[in-house]
């Protein structure tokens, strides 16, 4: 595994690679489901780059860029294990030099739940992936679906922008307890950790309810914040169910295939979890 730190180091890399290449961005601080999405790269094509990069872009002044968690040398030991190419380390002064003033925004997908409660968030993702993608030249980039969202939004921009890219959908990896995994789940401690499973358990109460044949999707959303708020640690930013193709939210009956989606703070910690129903499985 080569350690790229430069624009012309990684073109020199590039530019001796045929096949297939697989791209995975994540801004470090590895997880079991960060190294899924390796897994199914080196599973997938013949070639594999990592990119770390913690994104300022993508927060706002309240949020935890100065704290985001990182550790650069447990990620590195982590990545040697894999069979891949390449980690690309990227600065700030690389990805957006001084005087930088181009961004890239998706209007559509990006408009409800995280555009909401994060407004310059999407904004931030589109235009680092759209300059790695750039910058790399992959045939293929793997994304979580944890980040539902966030999949569909790169997914839209791909095909608006016409990169010739194929993103890959990789399933949620989560704990024995059912929590999703997740960078910010360090900041939790083990009390805090149970109380957080308890966002998982509650979409798929809302999903049982759905299997059951429940369409209303008002009741639904309510007996789901009922369940959260039964842990005095949580505070609710939204709990939504939406339309699987377009992200708009369902407001009444459920007729198609969708998302019950949540961004939770449990002990002030923000965390995110999906569930689709019917479920792949079932398509």
């Amino acid at each position: 595994m080569k350690t790229i730190l430069t624009l012309s180091e990684l073109k020199v890399l590039r530019n001796n690679l045929s096949g297939t290449i697989g791209f995975v961005p994540t801004m470090g601080a590895l997880h079991g489901g960060h190294l899924s999405l390796i897994d199914k790269s080196t599973q997938t094509c013949n070639h594999t780059i990592v990119s770390i990069f913690i994104n300022p872009a993508q927060f706002s002044e309240e949020e935890d860029l100065n704290t985001y968690p990182q550790n650069i040398t447990n990620d590195l030991r982590l990545l040697n294990k894999w069979n891949i190419d390449a980690v690309f380390l990227p600065t700030n002064d690389i990805m957006y030099p001084n005087g930088y003033s181009t961004f890239v925004k998706e209007d559509y997908v990006s408009r409800n739940l995280e555009g909401d409660s994060r407004p310059t968030f999407f904004r931030g993702v589109t235009t680092i992936v759209a300059k790695l993608f750039n910058l790399i030249n992959p045939t293929h980039a793997f994304f979580g679906e944890k980040d539902a969202q966030q999949l569909r939004v790169i997914k839209k921009m791909v095909t608006d922008l016409n990169f010739p890219i194929e993103v890959v959908p990789c399933s949620i990896v989560r704990e024995d307890s059912g929590l999703a995994l997740s960078s910010r789940n360090k900041y939790l401690s083990e009390e805090s950790k149970k109380s957080a499973a308890t966002i998982y358990k509650a979409l798929c109460h809302g999903a049982s309810l759905l299997k059951k044949g429940e369409q209303n999707s008002n009741k639904i959303r309510k007996t789901i914040t009922k369940k959260i708020l039964n842990e005095p640690l949580m505070k609710i930013d939204y709990i939504s169910i939406v339309d699987y193709a377009s992200f708009n939210k369902v407001d009444g009956k459920i007729t198609g295939k969708v998302l019950l989606c949540a961004a939770i703070y449990c002990d002030g910690v923000r965390l995110i979890d999906n569930i689709c129903y019917p479920p792949p499985s079932d398509y």
